[in-house]
């Protein structure tokens, strides 16, 4: 075993236990679904929901539902009263995203919207307190950009995937590789972006946790 998979399962064996109603999500996710492994995982789980619960925040936005993980991770931690919508752009998942919503006991916290991100985030009538991008990387900036001007000020924007599978520090990548461009053209707009402050954290796929000033 590889030393940074060493320290993953250390960590995730000293982090609060993944319950059982999220591992049959993810069991679903990697017997159904082309890459399972979008899906956030355990310990990133705990942390959404860790967060979500020293924010308290009244209304919470994900752009990129995927198979509703992440949601739910957020609503375990969200105070009573508090709501979340999310954005999936792929119409093929809507039926299992609404089942996995529908039996958890989080669904009257959380809408799902199902189309482009980038046409849905100006009709909402309300703003921000979270804000979670998690979408198709080659639209970072685009989704960035929509999301700074829905999220209150000192409200929060976390941008999922951006170390990108260690690709980001590649010497050589592929000119056609707009994923990996994507990623690394979000990160350095991001580093140099004075209406925000920002961390990049290395948990599982890399997690940047910005602020709007």
């Amino acid at each position: 075993m590889e030393t940074n998979e060493k320290i993953e399962s250390y960590i995730a064996a000293h982090s609060d236990d993944e319950p059982d109603y999220l591992k049959h999500v993810r069991r679903q996710a990697h017997l159904s679904l082309l890459n399972p492994r979008m899906i956030s995982g355990h310990v990133q789980g705990r942390m959404l929901k860790m967060f979500a619960r020293m924010i308290c925040p009244q209304r919470v936005l994900e752009i990129g539902t995927y198979t509703g993980y992440s949601v739910l991770c957020i609503a375990e931690g969200l105070p009573q009263d508090a709501h979340i919508d999310t954005i999936e752009i792929n119409d093929e998942l809507e039926s299992k995203i609404r089942s996995t919503f529908e039996n958890s006991a989080f669904s009257q916290k959380i809408t799902l919207h199902i189309g482009d991100a980038l046409s849905i985030i100006p009709t909402f009538p309300y703003d921000f307190d979270i804000i979670f991008i998690d979408a198709n990387k080659r639209n970072y900036i685009e989704y960035y950009e929509q999301a700074l001007k829905k999220v209150k000020p000192k409200g929060f924007i976390f941008a999922d995937n951006t170390l990108w599978n260690g690709h980001v520090i590649e010497d050589n990548i592929d000119k056609n590789d707009l994923q990996t461009k994507g990623i690394m053209d979000f990160n350095t707009f991001v580093k140099h972006d004075t209406r925000v402050e920002k961390v990049m954290i290395p948990i599982r796929d890399g997690i940047t946790i910005i602020q709007k000033v």
